[in-house]
C-alpha cells in the first residue's frame, strides 16, 4: 500500500519511531473521525483499536513508511466501512423477515414465576427440575450433587411455600 505524505502542510508531523508514541499521537483523532462516521462511540473506539492492533503486528515494516498514520487511518476506515456494510445487510435481512406477534405470558404463568422467585434457590431449582423438566428426585440429586433425601426435602418445603403463597393470594383477591 502506498501512502502519500502531505509535505509542506502545517499539519505534517514526522512519524514517531516508537509505537507507543505513535499510538498516543494518533488514536484519539482517528477515533473521533470514526465516531463522526459511524455515530457510535464505542464502535469507533473498537475499530480504531483493531486498526492499531494490525499496525502493531507489522510495526517493524510500517514504521518505515513515509506516513504510517495514513496506513492506520486507511485500515480503520476500511474496517468502519465494512462494519456499516454488514450492519446494512443485517438490517435489510431483518426487514424481510415476517413479524411474529407472540402473545404475552398468561396470568397463571406470571403468578407462578413470581411465586417461584420467593423460594430459596435450592428449592426453586428442585421444583423446576422435578415439575417442569420431569426429572426424578434421583436424577436431580445426581445433577446437583446432593443426597436424594435432600432433594425430597427441598421439594416438600418448596411445595408448602408455594401452597401458602397461592392461598394468601387467593384470599387477598377474594377480599
Amino acid at each position: 500500500m502506498t501512502v502519500r505524505q502531505q509535505t509542506g502542510s502545517p499539519r505534517a508531523v514526522a512519524p514517531p519511531v516508537d509505537f507507543t508514541d505513535f499510538y498516543q499521537a494518533h488514536f484519539h483523532r482517528l477515533a473521533v473521525q470514526l465516531y463522526a462516521y459511524l455515530g457510535d462511540h464505542a464502535e469507533a473506539q473498537d475499530l480504531t483499536q483493531e486498526a492499531f492492533c494490525r499496525v502493531l503486528e507489522r510495526w517493524d515494516r510500517i514504521s518505515g513508511y513515509d506516513d504510517p498514520s495514513g496506513w492506520v487511518r486507511r485500515v480503520a476506515w476500511n474496517l468502519a466501512t465494512s462494519r456499516l456494510r454488514r450492519m446494512s445487510t443485517a438490517v435489510r435481512h431483518l426487514a424481510r423477515q415476517p413479524v411474529e406477534h407472540v402473545p404475552g405470558p398468561e396470568p397463571d404463568r406470571v403468578a407462578l414465576v413470581r411465586a417461584l422467585a420467593t423460594l430459596p434457590a435450592s428449592q426453586r431449582r428442585a421444583i423446576v427440575l422435578h415439575h417442569l423438566a420431569h426429572l426424578s428426585t434421583r436424577e436431580i440429586a445426581e445433577q446437583v450433587g446432593v443426597a436424594e433425601g435432600t432433594v425430597r426435602s427441598w421439594l416438600s418445603r418448596g411445595r408448602a411455600t408455594l401452597a401458602g403463597y397461592f392461598t394468601e393470594r387467593r384470599e387477598a383477591d377474594d377480599a
